[in-house]
């Protein structure tokens, strides 16, 4: 169900002042560094853990890319853990901005990417599960802007999520196991991180 336009509007004015406001105080164009994960992440338990997801769902959200946030997470936990995190904040920002669009910007998106959302339409129509899926797997494209053309596109919303959290799983993979070689047998992991992100490609 859409929103009044005028509650639409102030709603997007309000989150933008608070975004503005929160990378100004909490320095959140500081973090997602590997100094601030050896100082604030690792080692923390629970604490580290829902700190590095909450920042890094933001970060995906604001259009930090995807691939950077599981290297990190690789980084800073385990592969497995890693893996996980990183999938679910990148899932968890992708839904963030698909709504952001279809609930508060859908004029604003339509307006700045019209020729995007026409192509996203006729690209989705007939089989949105698995062109989302597709989309997903190729290691391009710009991950924002497609959130926000397919908020404001006719794809349904349950198809375009399910597809694209099955398509983020192999890069998260690949960079998660490059991030978790720089600490601990770069060699095989790195090299490891490279085929797979050729194979996924390559898919």
């Amino acid at each position: 169900m859409r929103l009044p336009l005028a509650l639409r509007g102030i709603t997007l004015l309000l989150l933008l002042v608070l975004i503005g406001y929160g990378i100004n105080h909490f320095g959140l164009a500081e973090l997602l560094s590997e100094h601030w994960i050896d100082r604030e992440v690792r080692g923390q338990g629970y604490a580290g853990e829902a700190l590095f997801l909450g920042v890094a769902i933001l970060a995906v959200s604001l259009g930090i890319p995807r691939q950077v946030i599981s290297f990190l997470a690789g980084y800073a936990f385990d592969l497995l853990l890693g893996v996980l995190l990183a999938l679910l904040a990148t899932l968890l920002g992708c839904v963030l901005s698909f709504y952001f669009s279809r609930l508060l910007a859908r004029s604003l998106v339509a307006e700045r990417f019209s020729g995007r959302v026409r192509r996203m339409d006729d690209f989705l129509r007939e089989h949105p599960f698995t062109m989302t899926l597709l989309i997903r797997l190729l290691p391009v494209g710009n991950n924002l802007v497609t959130n926000l053309t397919a908020g404001v596109s006719s794809v349904p919303a349950g198809w375009f999520l399910l597809g694209s959290g099955i398509g983020f799983l192999p890069q998260t993979l690949v960079f998660a196991l490059a991030g978790s070689g720089v600490a601990l047998d770069p060699a095989w992991r790195i090299g490891g991180g490279v085929l797979l992100f050729v194979a996924s490609g390559a898919l």
